[in-house]
């Protein structure tokens, strides 16, 4: 380029002649000229595509298998070289080389084009991904519900251990709590909690649960077309940028708690960030998505599933393949189940009798010792060998009281025990365990005795007793007392 602005400034401003020019740098006339008509280099320009003899009238060829690859899985398509072990059988002499750059261009130039979409404020798209995450030292895979806003580019993110209805309706609440308020239109995908059956190209049978949540909350729903999740490509967008942002490296948590407490910390976090080609913050721009947001409605959408169920035999009730107790008093009722996405509530009418962290697995059980309290008053024996005792975990003080009464008083002493253990049943442990330790420091193993410890001291003063605004009172008089009285009668009984 130097020397290319060195010869134009000398012929064409200091009048150097091309002829001096040709014989200083020993180019040709025609360069010369190029260069005087041209401020720079024009680059190699093809004039017509080269010819590709031995390749060429297989192009087609080529062209349609890739078309037809279109409607094949990823991992059975054609490759390059495969490609060219079908064009040898077809007679190609030629070599790899030009089979894989021709493929490489047809599946360029052959790639779909998209068409912008406008995205109006208070309009928003669902969708789910999943990452690893380190919980309470061990590798979890977790699901996380995603809604974002395109208008405002604003998300909300709620992990649970499975992409399921309870999730799912969670994460809709919470995100509509954070935002502000419901949108008025949402993008799904055809994911099995919202859509039971694909009738056509747009028509959907809908799941009784989505059409719950839908209801209640009134806003409009959209599903993509069958394998275009570019119609939902804001929300496809922020969950890669999720991913690789706030999940790398590997998020270190207690539970699930304190992952969706980190979650929403970045969703805040990020609404200080500007979009790229907007003059505004995602907070600013939030707030014309919240003038076009449906109203919260006014009472709150309970996010369970909801089952009725009978308490078994052994004091337990089964939810989605997974067992958990209630008290032995409710053995063989008819009580209500409801599923929540992090735990299982158990009620009767509407009076709630149990409740407990939800369970993924499968035949799993979840027992609460205080649950099968009352059934060791008449079966002593299984304080050693029911199963829901097993992993019970008591204080020290507690192994002393019992070795101390049944040293003392044998069976009996079991049963005095058992009967300290059911004070469990409406006290914590720490209570029961400071009411034993007081009484053991006073020497005293009293079932009784431990149970007058529970409740505090009340110090009391004496009051005055005042007849001002009794007048009734004013006028009875008490005879004094006689200590002869109490000597005769002292005489007959004796």
């Amino acid at each position: 380029m130097q020397q290319w602005t060195d010869i134009r400034r000398r012929v064409l401003t200091e009048g150097v002649s091309k002829r001096q020019i040709l014989r200083e740098t020993g180019m040709h006339w025609t360069t010369l000229e190029k260069i005087l008509s041209q401020s720079s280099p024009p680059g190699y320009q093809l004039q017509k595509l080269r010819q590709k003899p031995k390749l060429g009238p297989y192009v087609d060829f080529i062209r349609d298998i890739l078309i037809l690859d279109k409607q094949m899985p990823k991992k059975q398509r054609h490759t390059a070289k495969r490609i060219l072990e079908r064009l040898q059988e077809q007679g190609y002499t030629g070599g790899y080389s030009v089979v894989k750059e021709v493929v490489a261009e047809l599946k360029r130039t052959n790639r779909e084009v998209f068409m912008p979409l406008v995205h109006r404020p208070g309009e928003a798209q669902v969708d789910y991904f999943h990452a690893l995450v380190k919980m309470a030292g061990h590798l979890k895979k977790v699901a996380i519900c995603l809604i974002a806003l395109p208008h405002s580019d604003a998300f909300f993110m709620m992990c649970s251990p499975r992409e399921c209805t309870e999730s799912f309706w969670e994460g809709h609440v919470r995100a509509f709590r954070f935002f502000g308020g419901v949108p008025t239109r949402i993008s799904y995908d055809n994911s099995r909690i919202a859509v039971s059956e694909i009738i056509g190209i747009h028509a959907r049978k809908l799941t009784d649960g989505f059409l719950e949540l839908a209801s209640h909350h009134l806003f409009e729903y959209h599903f993509c077309t069958v394998r275009r999740p570019n119609e939902k490509g804001v929300v496809e967008g922020t969950g890669k940028y999720a991913r690789r942002n706030f999940m790398v490296p590997v998020p270190e948590v207690a539970d699930y708690d304190e992952l969706n407490a980190y979650l929403l910390d970045r969703c805040n976090g990020d609404l200080l960030r500007k979009p790229r080609g907007q003059g505004r913050t995602k907070l600013e721009l939030l707030e014309d998505d919240r003038a076009a947001f449906l109203p919260l409605p006014a009472g709150s959408f309970d996010a369970c599933r909801k089952k009725a169920v009978r308490a078994s035999s052994l004091s337990v009730v089964r939810f989605r393949s997974n067992n958990y107790s209630v008290p032995v008093r409710y053995a063989h009722h008819e009580l209500t189940v409801k599923g929540y996405w992090d735990r299982v509530e158990i009620c009767r009418g509407n009076e709630q009798i149990a409740s407990h962290g939800r369970l993924w697995g499968q035949s799993e059980t979840v027992y609460e010792p205080r649950h099968y309290l009352p059934l060791l008053k008449n079966k002593p024996g299984a304080l050693d060998h029911g199963l829901p005792l097993k992993d019970m975990q008591l204080p020290e003080c507690f192994g002393i009281l019992r070795r101390r009464l049944e040293n003392e008083h044998g069976r009996q002493g079991t049963k005095s025990f058992i009967t300290v253990l059911r004070l469990l049943e409406k006290h914590s442990v720490k209570r029961v365990a400071t009411a034993i330790e007081k009484a053991l420091a006073a020497g005293v193993t009293s079932p009784d005795v431990i149970g007058m410890y529970l409740y505090p001291d009340l110090e009391t003063e004496p009051g005055t007793f005042i007849l001002d605004n009794r007048p009734q009172l004013k006028a009875v008089t008490v005879a004094p007392p006689q200590i002869q009285t109490y000597g005769d009668l002292l005489e007959v009984a004796t």
